[in-house]
């Protein structure tokens, strides 16, 4: 067992220590329900119970250390059944690590759904279980493996082959009877790809990585060199592959840039400004998405006035991301219009990235805001209907049940502190959302409620993203009225001079971002 408790310590560590953000990332575009309905849904399909293994397990990942821990006792299991499918009496065989460190390489792939090694773990117990068993039980096991775990299926076949030889030349020809019929009856909204190649393992709809094919035929070739591994020239190999692969999965297998993005909306969901601010400091991936959750993590400490200029702005869209349909981009969006009170554009923005979810689920994440914002628009049933999904989840129940206290009843939610705090910032009147007049629309928030400083803030800020130094000029004084600024603050300070000395400022953050819009529209 040390092995295997070695690889199950390893895998938490590197969850809970170097890529928390990953498992909540995970998390917000599932909705896990525990209810009988949602398990008879899922099991509709191939695939369908390593779906939802996977789901229950994702559902955790809203604690980062428990999400860990889960994920080191897949792996620790993992482990443990590979070294059973390679029927050697050597148990403690370090080369079963190998197709295990590839799949935390493949799990890189922020796309990559957890039911795929789920699949492989009701795989390679089928294969544990039914060793001794007679050819004949391949017959009930074949097809249940298939609509359990999906076409992983096929690997159970393959080892098999391996281990009974010639008898067993016909499971191929069962299995693909049965995934033919399925296409045929079962599953005819379905194309011949996804029956063939499951369409539970990964979030985009008709694609699959490589490392998914992969890792199977590795599984099959531990399986056959497991039984030369206790020769000692054998010993150096494994440890070679096995410090190589680690190295690979670590480093190549999560793009830097990527995750730090990922990294970013999760300090924003958490709202864990200072540390968003820190990051930015040391390194910024320069996108539009880092931008949105810098400018907002500024802004909430009252810093985008002074410090704006001090970090990459990506253009006009710096603030506020014009509307993607993607599940991602609009997040730190969708944010920043939750913080300064403009509700329906946080609803807006919310209701669209949970509908471009690839595979179809829901996000506790997007519902409860989308809840938020309908109690706070005094939409009490639609909101309801929202707080009934969260009631049967495991960790949004409790504030659901708390929220549906507070339904039809004005004066709780008016004393609500933060839900109160935005029925007074939000707009009074009503009209169309206009993206390429943001700077108009804060500053019509800000005239709505003259406390709303962040409004003010997003207002002036948007101007400067635009280029439109004079109406800049025009409403500067707004700032030194209401802004609440003892002095002015030290970003408006460096445009001021770059107006007096019209563009001859010298090493100027503002002209430098003006030089550089204007190097990438030649």
């Amino acid at each position: 067992m040390l092995c295997s408790v070695a690889l199950g310590v390893a895998v938490m560590l590197f969850w809970g220590l170097a890529y928390p953000h990953a498992l909540s990332y995970q998390e917000q575009y599932q909705m896990f329900l525990w209810t009988g309905d949602y398990l008879a849904d899922a099991l509709r399909m191939p695939g369908g119970l390593a779906a939802w293994m996977g789901e229950w397990v994702v559902q955790f990942y809203y604690v980062g250390w428990l999400g860990a821990l889960l994920l080191g006792v897949l792996f620790l299991v993992l482990h443990r059944l590979m070294v059973g499918a390679t029927q050697e009496k050597r148990h403690w065989d370090i080369l079963c690590l190998v197709p295990l460190l590839l799949l935390l390489w493949l799990m890189g792939d922020e796309s990559v759904l957890l039911a795929y090694p789920m699949a492989l773990l009701l795989t390679l117990a089928f294969s544990c279980v039914t060793a001794k068993a007679p050819l004949y039980a391949d017959l009930l096991a074949v097809p249940l493996l298939y609509w359990l775990a999906g076409p992983m299926a096929w690997l159970y076949v393959a080892l098999r082959l391996l281990h009974r030889g010639v008898s067993a030349c016909w499971l191929p020809l069962l299995l693909a009877a049965v995934q033919w019929a399925a296409y045929q009856w079962l599953l005819p909204e379905w194309q011949l790809y996804s029956v063939l190649t499951g369409r539970v393992y990964y979030r985009i709809p008709l694609q699959t990585p490589v490392l998914m094919w992969v890792i199977p035929l590795v599984v099959i070739a531990v399986s056959q060199l497991s039984r030369w591994a206790h020769r000692p020239w054998m010993w150096a190999c494994e440890v070679g592959i096995v410090a190589a692969l680690a190295f690979l999965a670590a480093d190549k297998g999560f793009d830097s840039d990527k995750y730090e993005l990922i990294r970013q909306d999760y300090l924003v969901r958490n709202e864990q400004w200072d540390e968003v601010v820190r990051r930015a400091e040391q390194r910024q991936v320069q996108t539009p998405f880092s931008c949105q959750c810098v400018n907002l993590a500024l802004a909430k400490k009252r810093l985008l006035a002074d410090r704006m200029f001090d970090f990459y702005q990506s253009g006009r869209d710096a603030l506020i991301m014009p509307r993607t349909r993607d599940l991602t981009s609009m997040l730190p969006s969708a944010e920043a219009f939750w913080h300064l009170g403009m509700v329906n554009s946080a609803l807006r923005y919310m209701f669209d990235t949970q509908e471009s979810i690839l595979n179809a689920k829901k996000s506790g994440r997007c519902t409860k805001r989308i809840a938020e914002c309908m109690i706070v628009n005094g939409q009490y049933k639609t909101a309801a209907k929202q707080l009934a999904l969260l009631r049967h989840t495991l960790f949004y129940r409790k504030w659901a049940l708390e929220a549906e206290t507070a339904l039809g009843d004005e004066a709780r939610v008016n004393a609500h502190p933060l839900w109160g705090k935005l029925r007074k910032l939000r707009y009074k009147d009503d009209f169309l959302f206009n993206y390429e007049e943001l700077d108009k629309m804060f500053g019509q928030l800000f005239i709505g409620n003259q406390e709303n400083k962040m409004a003010l803030d997003y207002m002036l800020a948007q101007m400067l993203l635009n280029g439109n130094v004079p109406m800049f000029s025009q409403y500067l004084q707004w700032a030194q009225r209401y802004g609440g600024y003892s002095t002015m603050p030290l970003g408006y300070q460096d445009v001021v001079r770059c107006i007096q000395s019209n563009g001859q400022g010298g090493d100027s953050p503002y002209m430098r971002y003006i030089n550089a819009q204007r190097s990438r529209q030649q």
